[in-house]
């Protein structure tokens, strides 16, 4: 962890979240997804309870309810109609 790293404040020394960014820190809030999203295989479908666990590993504070659909709804993880599959797609690189 260096100063340079935006979300330092957020990880414990084993490099968990250990909270998510308030409302009004939009970009740290984005960049703390886009960084729980990589964790995540392309091409491989998970359960739900799989997203969870794997959000469980990467951060402390127990809200991986929370954590999933927001990347859901910022496109980070695409998931069937149903929620039962969840899987990563690329992502275009932004600009």
């Amino acid at each position: 962890m260096t100063s340079s790293d935006p979300l330092a404040g957020y990880r414990d020394d084993e490099g968990r979240y250990v909270r998510f960014p308030g409302k009004r820190q939009k970009q740290a809030q984005h960049e703390m997804l886009v960084a729980l999203a990589a964790h995540f295989k392309l091409g491989r479908q998970y359960t739900e309870r799989e997203v969870n666990d794997l959000l469980n590993e990467h951060h402390t504070f127990g809200d991986p309810a929370t954590l999933r659909r927001l990347m859901w709804g910022k496109g980070l993880l695409q998931r069937t109609l149903d929620g039962r599959a969840y899987w990563r797609e690329e992502q275009p690189v932004s600009p």
